[in-house]
């Protein structure tokens, strides 16, 4: 493996973002651990959650995830060895944007984690009750203060996106530096046009969430076969389209020439286009993370990229 890095704002991060999700979920602590160390022996040093994680999961009330990265980094003392990204704005109790509910939310992100600092904090939803400064104002407050070094957006719009990055470069306050968009081969609506425009226009580096469309592109899901997984539902559901189809057929051909996964040739994709600095991915097992962490070192031709360019369209 190669051990890279690439810019985010004023962050060093490696090309595969290791989703934080399934920590405390579908994956015990113990199984997290040996996830976590794995992916850092593979060279990755950029880790995402979010202090809702998993709230969903019957018995959880979120934070969950936060917890266990929180109790990894304690127990390995290699704090500054990683990039931590985590999320305000959706755990039950403390949704919005409002000053009050972030200024909560981050004391509750940094005792979890169990650190002084967050690298890279994402507004998880954007507030429309909101005019933009109002949460904008509260975030560089938290920049100035050490408590978060770079700030990002997740689930916004072009326009409230462009309205942001305006409205903090004309009063001089932290701006968000990543946007974290659904973004994947089978889901390409969301991201392209407006969205990667403002993103391009204002050097934002994307790090696209649902890489992998839920596990669909990872290649396991196929006609008749029966995946044991809590996402397999949302999963298997693109198999009933005829882009999914076409998708998969045109993964196993570069795959085959790259004698490489399909999941790492789905990444390889998303790494090549235009803003995406690192594509987000989570593994529930250690046998999941090399075919992820080998994004690192595939690079796929022109044709191979208009090949499943036009198989996505």
């Amino acid at each position: 493996m190669t051990t890279t890095r690439k810019p985010l704002g004023s962050l060093s991060v490696s090309p595969l973002c290791l989703g934080g999700n399934v920590f405390g979920w579908s994956t015990d602590e113990a199984g997290s651990f040996d996830v976590l160390d794995a992916y850092v022996a593979g060279g990755g040093n950029f880790l995402d959650t979010a202090d809702v994680y998993s709230a969903w999961v019957p018995g959880n009330e979120g934070g969950e995830s936060e917890t266990v990265i929180g109790n990894w980094l304690t127990a390995r003392g290699n704090r500054d060895d990683v990039v931590i990204a985590t999320k305000v704005g959706a755990l039950p109790g403390l949704k919005g944007l409002s000053a009050a509910t972030i200024r909560q939310a981050v004391e509750g992100s940094l005792r979890r984690l169990r650190t002084d600092h967050i690298d890279l904090y994402y507004t998880h939803y954007d507030d429309t009750s909101l005019e933009v400064g109002e949460f904008l104002t509260v975030l560089d407050d938290l920049v100035r203060a050490g408590k978060v070094r770079e700030i990002a957006a997740s689930n916004i719009s072009a326009s409230r996106l462009e309205e942001a990055l305006t409205f903090s470069e004309r009063e001089g306050l932290a701006r968000y530096v990543a946007l974290q968009p659904q973004y994947n081969l089978v889901s390409r609506d969301t991201y392209e046009g407006e969205l990667s425009e403002v993103a391009a226009r204002h050097g934002l580096g994307a790090v696209p969430y649902y890489g992998l469309a839920s596990g669909f592109l990872t290649g396991k899901y196929r006609p008749g076969t029966d995946v044991d997984s809590v996402r397999s539902g949302k999963a298997a559901a693109h198999l009933a389209t005829e882009r999914g189809v076409r998708v998969l057929t045109a993964l196993d051909t570069v795959a085959a020439a790259h004698g490489a996964e399909v999941a790492t040739v789905a990444l390889a994709w998303l790494a090549a286009r235009p803003t995406v600095t690192a594509p987000l991915a989570s593994a529930r097992t250690t046998a999941q993370l090399p075919a992820l962490l080998a994004v690192q070192d595939l690079r796929l031709t022109t044709e191979e990229l208009t090949l499943l360019d036009e198989a996505s369209a």
